[in-house]
């Protein structure tokens, strides 16, 4: 038996309400856990730091520099290769992702000196930058309306679990093998999530029904077979708003979607600089106290365990409160607490606890990013708008931890600089103010 039927908003759910399937579960957990891949990775470079400097004897510019090549190489992955999700589909975007990364992690391990360090940092950049997109826009798709923003709060989870193992990770690895071992390790990691891809996470239905590539009908089938639902006779049509007015990536720079898009990207741009910066400086400013480099890792370890609890109270409470008056608060909350970490008195016990409370904001204000964004775009070019705003964040992410670097070079106090880079949250409420209103269905 099959079904005629045209395409609802998210075609796989007839009843927006409906529960999740295991199928959907599944598939979302796998976009969890390559999350936690970008988590890790950014980590890497900041737990491995300390002894990378001692080694080659870096200056802190130099340092920061080193921070912002990985995320100069996530932005041009944001930009160039995000695009493919909606070209080629979100699956074969990111299974070229995860070969990107695996190839960068890998051959971080393998460098000797600043310069080719930067590069493989670069180059594992490009394949976070070009996959957090397509995973973002796969949770989307394949969430039920009713559990979407829980959904992508869980994806967000995925960042501060794995900058959480790679801490726990980070100590022993180094201490044993030498900081080039977090880096074989993030390889691994990376090989053994592309068959998990290839089982576990097939295309969107929402891709299939836009773009309509060979064998559309059969593929999205399929994907209704593994979702117990019965099978269309005939491929649905697409919306008609998706068709006329986002059927091009042009379409997001003219419109009423210039707005939106130029203000996400500023949004992004805003956050990810104080965002990455705290990622970023935290265990170096904590060794520059006289702390080991263990406290520095432990110190990260706490805000990531109070960033994944925010990201699970910011889920269950979107629906409640809604999402632009949460994320003001968040937003607001994250100045305060990088305010408050700069004037902390420089003891092990007050300065872990203003960096527990600022992780809480910190990865909640991502999670904010994650599910704006997906609310902001239609299916056609979901992926690249996703991608514009994610590239316009790694901008901010490069600044961020470049300007701290001159700013403690150039003598500031660490209370000086942890304000000058709170301002940017401040700047981010502004911009959430007048971003147009958020769709209720991400369709």
């Amino acid at each position: 038996m099959v079904t005629i039927a045209r395409a609802a908003p998210y075609p796989q759910h007839a009843d927006p309400g409906e529960k999740m399937t295991a199928f959907q579960i599944a598939a979302i957990g796998v976009c969890v856990l390559i999350n936690a891949l970008d988590g890790f990775d950014v980590l890497a470079i900041a737990f491995t730091a300390p002894a990378i400097s001692r080694e080659w004897g870096l200056s802190p510019t130099q340092i920061g520099g080193l921070f912002s090549a990985g995320l100069a190489g996530m932005g041009i992955g944001a930009f160039t290769i995000s695009p493919l999700g909606d070209k080629l589909g979100r699956r074969p975007a990111i299974l070229f992702c995860l070969a990107l990364l695996t190839i960068g992690m890998a051959s971080s391990a393998l460098t000797d000196s600043l310069q080719s360090l930067a590069l493989t940092r670069v180059v594992t950049g490009l394949g976070i930058g070009g996959i957090l997109a397509s995973i973002n826009t796969v949770v989307a798709e394949y969430a039920s309306a009713r559990r979407r923003s829980l959904a992508i709060s869980c994806m967000a989870l995925g960042y501060p679990v794995g900058a959480t193992i790679g801490g726990l990770a980070a100590v022993p690895l180094i201490e044993s093998f030498g900081w080039r071992a977090v880096y074989v390790l993030g390889a691994a990691a990376a090989a053994v999530l592309i068959p998990l891809v290839l089982w576990l996470l097939p295309e969107s239905i929402q891709f299939l029904t836009a773009r309509r590539p060979a064998g559309a009908l059969d593929k999205i089938n399929r994907v209704r077979a593994r979702l117990n639902q019965m099978p269309l006779a005939v491929l649905p049509e697409p919306a008609k708003d998706a068709r006329a007015r986002e059927g091009s990536i042009a379409d997001l720079f003219r419109g009423e979607m210039l707005k939106s898009t130029v203000l996400v990207l500023l949004l992004n741009i805003c956050v990810m600089a104080t965002v990455y910066f705290t990622i970023s400086w935290t265990p170096k400013i904590l060794s520059e106290l006289g702390f080991s480099d263990s406290i520095g890792i432990y110190a990260s370890l706490m805000m990531n365990v109070a960033g994944a609890i925010g990201c699970l109270l910011f889920g269950l409470m979107a629906n409640r409160f809604g999402l632009r008056n949460l994320s003001a608060v968040v937003f607001l909350g994250m100045a305060l607490a990088l305010a408050a970490f700069g004037l902390a008195p420089a003891q092990a016990g007050m300065l872990i606890v203003t960096a527990f409370v600022a992780g809480f904001f910190l990865n909640t204000s991502i999670t904010c990013l994650y599910t704006i964004l997906p609310q902001v775009f239609l299916p056609a070019t979901r992926a690249t708008g996703t991608g514009i705003g994610l590239g316009g964040g790694r901008i901010g992410a490069v600044l961020g931890p470049y300007l701290a670097g001159m700013l403690i070079d150039g003598g500031w106090s660490r209370a000086a600089y942890c304000i000058a880079l709170a301002v940017p949250m401040l700047l981010a409420l502004t911009i959430l103010t007048a971003l147009p209103s958020f769709r209720k269905e991400a369709a």
